[in-house]
């Protein structure tokens, strides 16, 4: 009897454990937005109550929109294809993230697999140049004819020097496994014996 008693006790305990972790549960929406809205946490919240029924785009608030830099794009193929930039140019603010395209065609009559590697103007742009996406991370297999086009996602970093108003981002692209030409036949000289031996030769010749 007792031990019945326990354990109705016990489940008592747990229901209205239970309920009280329901109840906080669904009050803790309410009470987190509050406290956000309270604190200045959350912008989106903030964003929503001026505008009602409207969510304000996240902002990207490291775009340094008193600078302006071009950004120059160039390509270098070694093979027969074809390889090049969708757009030479472009004028973008430190901090803001821009999307280009380059475009690549096959046109030898096999399959292909080859690679990008990119450069900088002037060299020290290259540590404040970050791709977030880019072919040149990895390998591309192309059949004969197929055309591709292929997107870099980058950012300049805002703490590059001020002196600094333009960059060329260049792509050298090389196939993969491509046979190399033979080294040059260096020129045999003769030893000093065989040297002698030609003189006299010549002198008897003579």
């Amino acid at each position: 009897m007792n031990r019945a008693l326990e354990n109705q006790y016990v489940l008592r305990k747990l229901a209205v454990v239970t309920v009280a972790m329901f109840g906080f549960g669904y009050a803790l929406v309410p009470m987190y937005r509050a406290i956000c809205e309270y604190t200045g946490i959350n912008v989106l919240a903030l964003a929503e109550q001026a505008v009602p029924g409207m969510r304000a785009a996240p902002t990207n608030t490291q775009i340094d929109t008193t600078r302006l830099i071009t950004v120059e794009f160039d390509a270098n193929s070694r093979g027969p294809w074809a390889f090049h930039p969708a757009q030479r140019f472009l004028q973008i603010h430190p901090g803001e993230v821009v999307t280009v395209l380059y475009e690549f065609q096959n046109t030898q009559n096999r399959r292909m697999s080859a690679q990008a590697i990119p450069s900088y103007a002037p060299q020290q742009a290259a540590a404040h140049f970050n791709k977030l996406e880019c072919f040149c991370f990895q390998q591309y297999t192309l059949d004969a004819g197929e055309k591709k086009s292929w997107p870099v996602v980058f950012v300049v970093d805002p703490k590059l020097s001020a002196d600094v108003k333009t960059i060329t981002l260049s792509y050298t692209f090389f196939e993969v496994g491509a046979k190399t030409p033979a080294a040059p036949t260096a020129l045999q000289v003769p030893s000093a014996p065989a040297a002698v031996n030609l003189l006299r030769n010549a002198a008897r010749a003579a």
